[in-house]
């Protein structure tokens, strides 16, 4: 994508040499044209780029040179770019809550024990899939955040069938106040090291999906291992 944003401060040929290598350090960011002349800067971006995070590059708030949008709306596209990174997850969690609110309708009321029994089925069976598709990338990935796995490598192996395992049960029905006691235990400590992560703005891959989408750790992974959290723990209060 490519973005003209309004730049001043620049006053000479150095000022523009300047802006652009400070515009090019920045990983995303494949080409920049810069004008003093019209006061302009034209950037091509490998995904969409904040205005906080370019005038960063620039020297920040009180840098001479001040970048500020131009012809497109910086909201829109920082939401277009958010839903770009996480479209497999909402998909996901689109398709799973449609199968569980159909499987969970009776009478013209939803049940929601089994409403969240599938959607945690669903959930686990389609998350570990994504991980044997690549299982040891995923277990080097994991091991990079996962307070269990950083210490016991072999435990991103383990994890994956143990979501296999909870996926199966959720959708047979098996053991229920076991197989929710495990979850909340390991959906307890899986999300440990996400919060730790995110608190200290970690710039990691997310390996909930394993290795074969690029998704950055963020709040969405925490809000996603919340939602087993609750659902277990609610599970087992209702049972």
């Amino acid at each position: 994508m490519t973005h003209t944003y309004q730049l001043t401060g620049m006053t000479c040929g150095g000022c523009e040499n300047k802006v652009k290598n400070n515009l090019l350090i920045l990983p995303e960011v494949t080409a920049v044209e810069v004008s003093k002349d019209t006061n302009s800067a034209t950037i091509s971006m490998d995904k969409h780029i904040g205005i906080a995070a370019l005038q960063q590059a620039l020297g920040g708030a009180e840098s001479k040179y001040q970048i500020t949008a131009n012809n497109h709306s910086e909201l829109a596209e920082e939401t277009k770019s958010w839903t770009e990174t996480y479209k497999p997850i909402l998909l996901i969690f689109g398709y799973v809550t449609a199968i569980s609110l159909l499987v969970s309708w009776k009478d013209g009321n939803i049940n929601f024990m089994t409403f969240m029994r599938i959607f945690m089925a669903g959930f686990f069976l389609t998350f570990s899939f994504f991980k044997m598709l690549n299982l040891k990338a995923f277990a080097e990935s994991y091991a990079m955040y996962d307070i269990v796995a950083k210490k016991f490598s072999a435990w991103g192996y383990i994890y994956a069938f143990i979501e296999l395992g909870l996926g199966l049960s959720f959708a047979m029905n098996l053991s229920p106040v076991v197989v929710n006691c495990v979850t909340l235990v390991v959906m307890l400590v899986s999300i440990i090291g996400v919060l730790e992560s995110v608190l200290n703005k970690k710039k990691i891959q997310c390996a909930c999906l394993g290795a074969v989408f690029n998704l950055p750790m963020s709040t969405v992974t925490i809000v996603e291992d919340a939602i087993m959290i609750a659902m277990s723990a609610a599970m087992l209060i209702l049972m």
